[in-house]
């Protein structure tokens, strides 16, 4: 009896051993039976002269991996490694060899292989196998320019309509000044762009450039050829009177977050002048920046003058310096025509659109902001009431708002302001028909032409 209790606990305690161990092995990291995680940047498409990016993830580390090209009539190793110390991640920038460009095939397949350092599958690791293929494309695109504007004035606009040939496109800017891409809209036939541009009024130059990228990772460029015509803009240099910063300045510190618990006045006016108007202008250029992504076949554009019998009372592009007591306080801009009549006259836009903002905007006061088109926007500052909604879609001479001095304003009147994709130009451009007719619409009608003909 006793002998049969020795060999019954016998038996439990190797079981419950066997348990144990199994359960170990189950748990355990050293036995963890998930597969090395391979993904690449690059998919799709390949031009043989760009590095590939391919990442390994293994929570137990990778313990070696390789890295093939496979072509028609080869295979070659491109990278291969057994790791002295296995890591969790690898970021892999894996070089073509130069042999590989002349290559003729029209597709390859690029094969990642990496095992880890699990004691799972008998002690030999997790491995995995996985196969990219990629389509090869070694030609840039073609671009060529069919029509633009001749010149471009500082603080002013211009056009350029042209033809991009590529079946893998990816792509399509044009390059301005200081990291600035204006985003080009499909025009009148397959492969045929257009693109409203801006000179910044606080840009000493400008160049324009259109870059075309395909999904290969070739790039074209084409130099837009405009002649660059400097304008010189107004310094005004501004006192600052006490009545002006205890009356205007002080009510309008009541209004902002920024200035609350600030006391002096000049401080406030600094905050109002600078921060404020930071914050409310990036509003304005992130709404302005957007363009349509439909085709369009033409973009007729009437002289803009939204406020009958008015007087020019502030022009654009003045840089405004103030001073206390001769001491220099801040600087700004105006970027936008000031224009006044009668109080609370009617502001009729000459163009239709649609109401992409219709809101209080600090400094700005009450502010409708109309797209025309083409990434060309109109605003409507300090106006008294407005009459349209966030939506509306507008017709020309159609009653938007009345003036008057709501946000940073002294005396009714209307700050008016053309955007060409976030940039503030010159109105005074949009207000003549000759430049119109010469800028835009002969433009198009030339680059309609040329493309009838091909």
């Amino acid at each position: 009896m006793r002998k049969r209790n020795n060999s019954s606990f016998g038996t439990l305690f190797v079981m419950v051993l066997v348990v144990a161990g199994a359960l170990f092995v189950y748990f355990s990291s050293m036995f963890e039976r998930n597969t090395p995680i391979v993904t690449m940047k690059e998919h799709g498409f390949w031009n043989l002269k760009e590095a590939l990016h391919v990442k390994i993830e293994d929570e137990s580390g990778v313990k070696s991996y390789k890295i093939t090209l496979k072509s028609a009539n080869e295979e070659k190793t491109l990278q291969y490694e057994q790791l002295i110390n296995p890591q969790q991640l690898l970021n892999l920038e894996i070089e073509p060899p130069r042999s590989t460009y002349a290559m003729k095939d029209k597709e390859i397949q690029i094969i990642v292989e990496a095992n880890d350092v699990s004691k799972w599958n008998f002690l030999s690791g997790n491995a995995i196998k996985k196969v990219f293929i990629f389509k090869i494309d070694k030609k840039r695109p073609r671009l060529s320019i069919v029509s633009n504007s001749y010149k471009i004035s500082r603080g002013g606009s211009a056009l350029v309509i042209f033809k991009v040939e590529d079946e893998n496109l990816d792509t399509l800017y044009i390059q301005g000044d200081n990291d600035k891409h204006f985003i080009p809209q499909a025009f009148y036939k397959e492969g045929y762009f257009i693109s409203l541009l801006a000179w910044p009024v606080v840009e000493s130059g400008f160049k324009a450039t259109i870059v075309a990228k395909d999904s290969a990772g070739n790039i074209a460029k084409a130099y837009i050829p405009l002649y660059l015509k400097q304008k010189n803009y107004k310094v005004s240099h501004i006192k600052l009177s006490d009545r002006f910063l205890k009356g205007k300045i002080a009510d309008l510190a009541e209004e902002f977050v920024e200035t609350q618990g600030i006391d002096d006045s000049i401080e406030q006016f600094k905050i109002i002048n600078e921060d404020v108007r930071a914050k409310n202008e990036a509003l304005i250029h992130e709404i302005s920046s957007k363009v349509q992504t439909k085709k369009i076949t033409n973009f007729k554009i009437n002289k803009m003058y939204p406020l009958k019998n008015a007087q020019v009372v502030a022009t654009f592009g003045d840089h405004r310096k103030y001073l206390y007591k001769g001491e220099y306080i801040s600087e700004s801009y105006h970027l936008g025509l000031d224009l006044a009549s009668n109080a609370m006259a009617k502001i009729k836009p000459q163009n239709g659109g649609e109401v992409v903002f219709s809101e209080y905007n600090g400094l700005y006061g009450n502010m409708p902001l109309i797209h025309h088109g083409l990434g060309l926007y109109t605003l409507y500052g300090h106006c008294s009431s407005i009459k349209v909604n966030t939506g509306d879609e507008v017709t020309k001479k159609e009653v938007i708002a009345n003036t008057g001095k709501s946000g940073y304003a002294m005396g009714d009147h209307l700050h008016f302001g053309v955007l060409v994709q976030g940039i503030e130009v010159r109105p005074q451009e949009w207000m003549d028909k000759q430049w119109i007719k010469l800028n835009i619409h002969d433009v198009i009608k030339s680059a309609k032409k040329i493309i009838d003909r091909n």
